[in-house]
């Protein structure tokens, strides 16, 4: 199987039409009909489902476009990486948290930048069980995780900074009006959780297990849940700082007990970091000393 086929399969998944792929890759339509076939008789599956004037991936066809994804990130940030001059050059690739905490490494970022201009920083907004399957595959570099985590598979750096829990309400709900939100809150409104965790925090919290919760919907991203949270479906479980209140139709309303969370920057133990990757993490280390006076 070769990487210019992958580039191939994925042109179609994109075009979703085997003649605007073969326009884009700048190749003749039999060509890539041909190595479309030979690519599904090498695996012997169907990739996709053939229609009058579109094509979609069957379920086969989905995680291979997946799969493929990640082998081309994979394939380019290598070779990115191990093509270097004199200057450090390279991409890195940082799955984080939602996290005020990642502002140190953004500092760290911009610090990097200036030593090392052609560094590029990918940095993707996702979660926990994400982070661990693209650091342990090979595709990011780094992770910015909430705590608590076990990283018994990682080495860590804790970066500095708490987020205190709590809900994000409209302005016009009567919890806005209160300092914090209590048990009884809690279990007379419907809920927007994390996918992650959401239910644990609360049981943590307030004792209240999933069975004794309302729960609306569940969110990856926070600015999601806020939108949700404006169109009334229910009140967001969020770290505070993450989405901006300021002049807006929302309020964080902190919890209490009073909840918080840190983060830290992991790899994966044993890792071979590229050189663009140990430079970031140098410049993170140097973010994390106190300087002399």
């Amino acid at each position: 199987m070769e990487l210019r086929v992958l580039r191939y399969f994925l042109m179609v998944v994109q075009e979703k039409n085997i003649s605007k792929a073969s326009e884009r890759l700048h190749v003749s339509q039999p060509t890539v009909s041909r190595q479309i076939k030979d690519l599904e008789d090498e695996l012997g599956t169907t990739l996709f489902e053939r229609g009058s004037r579109t094509i979609q991936l069957t379920s086969d066809g989905e995680y291979f476009a997946n799969q493929a994804r990640q082998i081309l990130s994979l394939t380019d940030k290598t070779v990115a990486n191990i093509h270097q001059e004199s200057d450090i050059r390279g991409a890195v690739f940082i799955g984080s948290a939602e996290a005020r905490s990642m502002l140190t490494v953004a500092q760290a970022i911009r610090r990097l930048n200036r030593q090392y201009p052609h560094i590029q920083i990918n940095v993707v907004s996702t979660d926990a069980a994400e982070i661990h399957q693209h650091l342990t595959s090979g595709v990011f570099d780094f992770g910015v995780v909430m705590e608590p985590l076990d990283k018994s598979d990682y080495d860590f750096l804790r970066l500095p900074g708490e987020s205190r829990w709590g809900l994000l309400v409209q302005n016009s709900s009567p919890l806005a009006q209160q300092a914090t939100v209590s048990l009884d809150d809690i279990d007379h409104t419907k809920l927007i959780l994390p996918q992650q965790g959401g239910s644990r925090r609360i049981h943590a919290v307030f004792g209240l297990d999933q069975d004794d919760l309302d729960v609306a919907a569940t969110y990856n991203l926070l600015y999601n849940a806020s939108l949700l949270v404006s169109a009334g479906v229910g009140n967001a479980l969020g770290l505070d700082g993450i989405v901006n209140t300021n002049q807006s139709d929302l309020t964080f309303v902190p919890l209490a007990p009073r909840t918080s969370s840190g983060t830290s920057l992991v790899w994966l133990k044993g890792a071979r970091l590229s050189l663009a990757a140990q430079a970031l993490l140098t410049q993170i280390r140097a973010e994390l000393t106190p300087t002399e006076n």
